[in-house]
Formats: C-alpha cells, sequence, structure tokens
C-alpha cells in the first residue's frame, strides 16, 4: 500500500493509504501500525493494531494499538472513501473527526450534499465539498456521528470552526487535502 504522511495539526499525526486490492479494515490497521511505530520509535512489527471489544449490542468499536500485552493510551480516528483511508491518532482527551472524499463527487453525493448543506443553492461544486467534508468532521469530532444531522451542524463564518449547537464544544477545522482527495479534520475541545 502506498501512504504518504499529511500536514495534521500540532500534537495529531496522520497518514493517506490508497490500495485497490486491499480492504478499508486492512488499510486502516496498516495505516494505524505505521503511525503508532513512527511516534513510538519502535518496529511496526511490536504493534498490534486490532478492535476493542463491543461493550453492549450495538456498539461501534473503535481500534486500538497495543506494544506487547499493553494497550497503549492513544486515540485511532479513520475516514475510508472508495480505496483511500485516511488515519490519525493523537492524545485520547482531544475529540478528533476525519473526513474524505474524492474531488469528483457522483450525482447521487451530490445531491445528498445538496440536500443537507447549508449552502446557497448554485454553489460550486468545490464549495459545496469543502462545506461538507467540514460538516462530515464535525459530526464525527462530536461523537454522534450519523445521528447527528448534518444540517444541524455549525460553521463560523470563516469556515474553521464548527459546533452542534445542543453541546457547549467547538472544533477547529484543518484542511489536509492532498492528490485528488479532500480530507478535513475538526479536532479539540474548547468550551463556549
Amino acid at each position: 500500500m502506498e501512504s504518504v504522511l499529511l500536514d495534521a495539526p500540532q500534537g495529531i499525526t496522520a497518514r493517506l493509504g490508497w490500495d485497490p486490492k486491499l480492504t478499508v479494515h486492512d488499510r486502516r490497521r496498516m495505516l494505524a501500525r505505521e503511525l503508532v511505530a513512527d511516534q513510538r520509535g519502535v518496529d511496526e512489527k511490536t504493534v498490534l493494531v486490532e478492535r476493542e471489544a463491543p461493550n453492549q449490542f450495538g456498539h461501534h468499536t473503535h481500534l486500538i494499538a497495543m506494544e506487547g500485552t499493553e494497550e497503549l493510551p492513544i486515540l485511532i480516528s479513520t475516514a475510508s472513501f472508495r480505496t483511500a483511508t485516511v488515519v490519525a491518532i493523537s492524545d485520547p482527551s482531544i475529540p478528533v473527526g476525519l473526513d474524505i472524499r474524492d474531488m469528483h463527487p457522483d450525482d447521487a453525493t451530490l445531491h445528498e450534499m445538496t440536500r443537507h448543506s447549508h449552502l446557497l443553492e448554485g454553489s460550486d461544486t468545490n464549495a459545496l465539498l469543502a462545506h461538507w467534508t467540514k460538516v462530515q468532521a464535525v459530526r464525527e469530532a462530536d461523537g454522534r456521528g450519523v445521528r447527528v444531522k448534518a444540517d444541524y451542524v455549525r460553521l463560523d463564518p470563516a469556515r474553521h470552526r464548527g459546533w452542534v449547537p445542543d453541546r457547549r464544544v467547538y472544533y477547529e477545522i484543518a484542511d489536509m487535502s492532498r492528490d485528488a482527495w479532500i480530507i478535513t479534520i475538526a479536532y479539540g475541545a474548547f468550551p463556549h
């Protein structure tokens, strides 16, 4: 798999990887293992990345990293689109949300984005994509993901901060786009 280090905000490390022959689960684990090994200065073979055990029925598990039998205090965040995956690692106290899209969405994706976007009708595709990836990243950072309707998410006028009105938490938003991929990260919690 080919992968590249992304220009992530301070305290967060991220990589983009793509390989049509690998499953999304394999890409996520490989990228996370590479990031954790680099951060800790150890051989990738000593790092195990697996899914945490579910706490209850319907609980969506997260990836955890282990070195030997020790679970590492690292938050692993992921997002995938078609054959590409982006993985970020950070301190567990920093909420992180990611979104990745290609620059050429199909008609169904455009229709969904238009239906739930706060942008005025007639906005160009690039503006719509940039808005949509920021909204999705905020939804993921919030932790409730798709349980929060996309049109509930708010962005400041410069689109550098986002929030969901029912919580007193704001997320910084940064662009980590690379090549033909639009990659957005929402991170950090700040009281209002």
